[in-house]
């Protein structure tokens, strides 16, 4: 398998951010990390390993930058409302710089992969709801979709509201957005084991507004002994992966 250990300066962060890339073709995917997750963190718990035959027959090529929630939502020392404007940050530096680079080395112009488990989830469905232009493909696993689980009742706060998906879709009538949702594929799953609660909550919260807004989604509920936790992740991914080669989506 081809794989590369990078770095790049990053103007938006004023930091180096690091990445990895895994395998030599095929569609991009950019896989936001868990809760201050890094660089290494999908190779490391296997997600890479477990994803293997997709990369090595060339259909997906995984890139896995760092994260930076402890500047944003895992920051208790700022307010809600800083939170989410150090998030806008990273969403500048994903779709600005991270983006263009993959599209340049890879020679990739058409919509990428979004993935993610645990919090990298909640950057997955933001993502691809805020950006379903660059973003046509989502896999979420195990997420939260509503950021008060980060910082408490934000009172209407724009730069919170636009950063909580449950929120946003809600009350979006843009049918610039609409229409390309209703494009693309978005999966989300959560088991219904251990350590899942919120994540169940969540998911079908989420759930109700993609019905809400005539918008197709696959929302997967697996069973009682999944849990929150890599060892079923690694069971999901390549499951996905394999419908959406099926789908002639890879």
């Amino acid at each position: 398998m081809h794989f590369e250990s990078r770095s790049h300066w990053s103007g938006h962060l004023g930091r180096e951010m690091h990445f990895n890339v895994y395998g030599h073709a095929g569609k991009p995917v950019i896989v936001f990390p868990s809760s201050g997750g890094s660089h290494n963190e999908y190779g490391d718990f296997g997600m890479i390993e477990a994803c293997q035959d997709f990369i090595d027959r060339g259909l997906v090529r995984f890139y896995t930058p760092d994260s930076y929630d402890s500047e944003s939502w895992l920051n208790l020392g700022k307010s809600g409302h800083d939170m989410a404007l150090a998030h806008d940050a990273y969403d500048r530096y994903i779709v600005e710089e991270f983006v263009p680079l993959i599209r340049y080395e890879a020679d990739w112009q058409g919509p990428m992969m979004a993935t993610g488990c645990s919090m990298g989830a909640f950057h997955t469905v933001n993502f691809a709801l805020r950006h379903p232009d660059l973003f046509d493909v989502s896999v979420a696993l195990s997420g939260v979709y509503d950021a008060r689980f980060f910082t408490g009742d934000y009172f209407g706060d724009e730069a919170i509201y636009h950063n909580s998906p449950i929120d946003n879709l809600w009350n979006q009538e843009d049918s610039w957005f609409l229409g390309r949702y209703r494009q693309n594929r978005f999966i989300v799953a959560v088991g219904q084991g251990a350590w899942e609660g919120p994540h169940i909550e969540d998911t079908r919260r989420l759930q109700a507004a993609f019905e809400a807004k005539s918008v197709p989604g696959w929302f997967d509920y697996w069973g009682q002994d999944v849990a929150h936790d890599w060892d079923w992740w690694r069971v999901q991914m390549p499951y996905f992966l394999g419908v959406l080669e099926g789908e002639g989506r890879l």
